[in-house]
């Protein structure tokens, strides 16, 4: 794989003659030689795993296969992270091809394939797939890297996800908010800190349409509110108790800022995995009916602006002030 020898060699010294020792209640054992393993928090253990699963990936031959989904002329057949592997394809028997390759050049370097952890997602009817007598269960939707993953691509259960885990998450800071100590500057920050920050975990990927932003608005204003003490009884408008707190930028605006500063850096690339899946397009032919919301259309839609969107990113301090002057044109305080 082109790693220096010099490496090689110093990563194995840190492991050779190893010994252990285990402590029990009854005294500590004998050493022991430990042949395979790391330690617990090593730093390596991260790449030496990547390495081990990018050469799983070579031996398996998926680099040259035909077997995969082609987005911008480019084929895309896995996807990994860490220990977590993806395998894309067009058809049910092109993934049975696939997932083949992997389980058999896994098991020459000691992984074994767990059923029980494999799911298949797919945009149309799949039938059993069966390996070593057991059942790959298909599933509609699945979490992966902590985000919900539906099979038509749509974001609405995550953002009801990711609101729910919020809520769960202020009703213990609202404890706070009933200390007279506390200054509401200070209250405005950590409920910014603590809640927000759960809610806007991966929004950037999200595809959002006008429910979610009322949904994502509707639980902004609970929070403050609750921040404020307003009792759901109060007669009270929502412009009073934003005008009281005056935020430095809306949730949603936020939200929108976070969309717009991984999209512009993703673009400005030459050549990357991400740029082609944002501008590009998948083969074939999709359902009748209204199309759903893509996520260039998003970040379209975030911009508000009938201007070329990937020209303008090209263009970093034109994109910065773009940014800017879009996060604050979402604000709900300065007039929208």
């Amino acid at each position: 794989m082109g790693i220096p020898e010099h490496l090689i060699v110093l990563m194995r010294n840190l492991y050779i003659d190893q010994e252990a020792v285990v402590w029990t209640e009854q005294g500590d054992t004998d050493w022991l030689k430990v042949r395979k393993g790391m330690r617990q928090g090593c730093i390596l253990s991260a790449y030496l795993f990547s390495l081990c699963a990018e050469q799983i990936i070579r031996e398996a031959g998926l680099y040259e296969e035909e077997w995969g989904i082609r987005i911008r002329g480019r084929l895309i057949n896995n996807l990994r992270y860490a220990d977590d592997t993806t395998l894309l394809a067009e058809s049910e028997e092109d993934f049975k091809h696939l997932l083949m390759k992997i389980k058999d050049h896994s098991l020459q370097y000691g992984l074994h394939l767990n059923i029980k952890k494999t799911k298949i997602l797919t945009s149309g009817p799949v039938s059993n797939i069966m390996i070593n007598g057991e059942k790959i269960e298909v599933v509609k939707d699945f979490i992966l890297l902590g985000s919900t993953i539906k099979s038509h691509g749509s974001s609405s259960q995550e953002i009801k996800r990711r609101t729910a885990m919020g809520k769960s998450a202020a009703k213990d800071l609202f404890k706070v908010s009933k200390i007279k100590d506390v200054t509401l500057k200070t209250k405005v920050h950590l409920t910014q800190a603590m809640v927000f920050s759960i809610t806007s975990y991966a929004c950037e990927s999200w595809t959002v349409n006008k429910e979610d932003r009322r949904r994502v608005d509707a639980f902004e204003l609970w929070c403050w509110r609750r921040t404020l003490n307003i009792p759901w009884t109060a007669k009270r408008t929502n412009k009073s108790a934003l005008e009281e707190v005056r935020p430095e930028c809306s949730l949603e605006a936020r939200m929108a800022r976070l969309r717009l500063t991984y999209f512009g850096p993703v673009v400005r690339r030459d050549q990357s995995l991400e740029k082609d899946i944002i501008l590009g397009g998948v083969q074939g032919q999709r359902k009748r009916g209204r199309p759903s919301m893509r996520w260039i259309g998003t970040v379209a839609a975030t911009m508000s602006s009938s201007i070329t969107i990937v020209r303008v990113a090209q263009d970093r301090a034109v994109f910065r002030s773009v940014v800017h002057r879009v996060a604050r044109c979402w604000n709900r305080l300065d007039g929208t």
